[in-house]
């Protein structure tokens, strides 16, 4: 009898194991700008584990500007391409609120489309650096998938505050100088 309470303790562990750490599909659904996807998704793995969200299933999914406007006038009603669009799992979470699943299909904290060509283009304009930039915008997208909005000032401070808070993580960690898509208005 007390083998088989350490084998049940021992079946819990390995369960507990498998939900650690969910996926990260990356998908390049563009082929105007060549893009390198281990930078990226290390990246992007990094800021979910800052986030404490790496036991969520993400999907990150890069896309031209004719795909990105495609998106953003059907879900936005704007026929314009953009930089990001976020599709949350978990509709109606609180800015920094941490989805809360029930069953274990509900391990999905959404989908992020980065607007590749549109963001390389900003980067030419305002000779930025194009991989820094995407991490930037990807931080943005997962804030947005965490409930944060920026529909007012005080919403939109809220989101910058977290932005800045993952960023400077981040650049500890890595040695970068990453600040948030807002950066100058809050300084």
């Amino acid at each position: 009898m007390h083998g088989s309470g350490r084998n049940r303790k021992r079946s819990l562990v390995l369960a507990q194991n498998v939900f650690a750490e969910m996926s990260l599909l990356l998908h390049n659904l563009q082929k105007v700008i060549p893009l390198r996807r281990i930078p990226l998704r290390q990246k992007v793995e990094m800021l979910r584990h800052i986030l404490g969200v790496q036991r969520f299933d993400l999907g990150l999914i890069c896309v031209d500007d004719r795909r990105m406007q495609r998106i953003n006038q059907t879900y936005r009603g704007k026929d314009l391409p953009t930089d990001v669009l976020s599709f949350p799992f978990k509709e109606n979470l609180k800015a920094g609120e941490m989805p809360q699943p029930a069953f274990r299909d509900d391990y999905n904290l959404g989908d992020i489309f980065l607007g590749v060509e549109y963001i390389h283009r900003q980067c030419l304009e305002q000779q930025e650096e194009f991989y820094a930039v995407l991490t930037v915008v990807a931080a943005h997208g997962l804030c947005h998938l965490l409930g944060y909005t920026h529909n007012s000032a005080s919403e939109l401070e809220k989101m910058y505050h977290k932005e800045k808070l993952i960023l400077g993580e981040l650049n500890r960690l890595t040695g970068s100088n990453l600040n948030p898509l807002t950066k100058n208005q809050f300084q």
